[in-house]
């Protein structure tokens, strides 16, 4: 490769892969020598990009961060991808983003080409966004809560729960959870001595400590299991005993724990956290059936029927 501005963008991208690079192989993948790579490297410092180098056997360059982000070198797949990404990032739960968003998304779309502009607006016009509901997160103190967290230092906030009740909390935090359009802080409680949640829109004024933590173990296999977990049984859940007219065989699997009480019926056991999705399930069966418990169901299930028999004008 004898084109030295070409040279210099491929080794560019080349480096913009987060690992170590080994001169002697860049010089394989450019086609030129070891001490041609030395001058390249030397022309993209005096240009601005941070490559850093490390001597011995082992040794190589690598791209490192500096005072301001150099321009990124994509592949196809790569800036199709983050074009997508750039799009639907304003469904997200992150106030401001949405702007920022388009602010970059004009600056990557100037610059694509035809070709990708084309997939990128195949894609966009196949699909549709349901805009995003519930609470939004400033990003600055969603910055605050991760830094703490890749830091491993402890965190003060105010926090303020459901029923308006205002704690100041000192934690260590674990991880950030994005799940069902909130986010969720999980961090050791040191106030509690214990494990807790806290939901990142209800966090206000979040400062970093500067006191390091060392690592606790969670009593789950992820943060994103424990938080799923813990709010599955912070839910209201309704558990139904229904008798079925029709044979286990038929049924069982179906939701919940079927039981054989004789060819023709069988017994459900069944838990949900709404009465809408027990009613719906077993309205969805196509047989005969009879609730036992909840009463709760039994009322849902009669006011449903008075609506339906309404509607139809019987």
């Amino acid at each position: 490769m004898t084109d030295t501005p070409g040279r210099l963008l491929s080794l560019l991208s080349l480096l913009q892969t987060p690992r170590e690079w080994p001169g002697s192989e860049l010089a394989e993948r450019l086609g030129v020598s070891p001490r041609t790579i030395r001058r390249d490297v030397d022309r993209l410092r005096d240009l601005g990009y941070p490559v850093e180098a490390t001597m011995g056997a082992a040794g190589g360059y690598r791209l490192v961060a500096g005072s301001a982000m150099p321009p990124l070198l994509l592949d196809d797949e790569e800036a199709v991808a983050i074009a997508v990404g750039l799009r639907t990032a304003a469904g997200q739960a992150v106030a401001g983003i949405e702007e920022a968003s388009v602010r970059a998304l004009a600056k990557l779309e100037q610059v694509l080409p035809s070709r990708l502009r084309y997939r990128v607006s195949a894609l966009n016009k196949a699909t549709l966004r349901v805009p995003g509901y519930g609470p939004t997160v400033e990003p600055g103190g969603l910055a605050v809560l991760a830094a703490t967290i890749a830091n491993r230092e402890k965190l003060r906030f105010a926090y303020r729960t459901g029923d308006g009740t205002e704690s100041n909390r000192l934690v260590e935090p674990h991880r950030l959870v994005s799940y069902g359009h909130r986010w969720y802080l999980v961090a050791y409680d040191n106030g509690r001595d214990d494990w807790r949640i806290f939901r990142v829109d209800r966090v206000e004024r979040p400062v970093a400590t500067g006191a390091r933590t060392a690592p606790r173990e969670l009593p789950a296999d992820d943060a994103a299991t424990y938080v799923k977990n813990k709010l599955r049984r912070l839910a209201e859940t309704y558990h139904a005993v229904v008798t079925l007219h029709a044979p286990a065989e038929q049924l069982g699997g179906y939701f919940g724990d079927v039981t054989a009480i004789d060819e023709n019926s069988c017994l459900l056991r069944s838990n949900a956290d709404t009465l809408e999705w027990l009613a719906f399930r077993l309205t969805m069966l196509g047989c005969e059936f009879e609730v036992h418990e909840p009463p709760e169901l039994v009322e849902y299930l009669r006011a449903m029927a008075d609506r339906v028999h309404r509607a139809t004008g019987a």
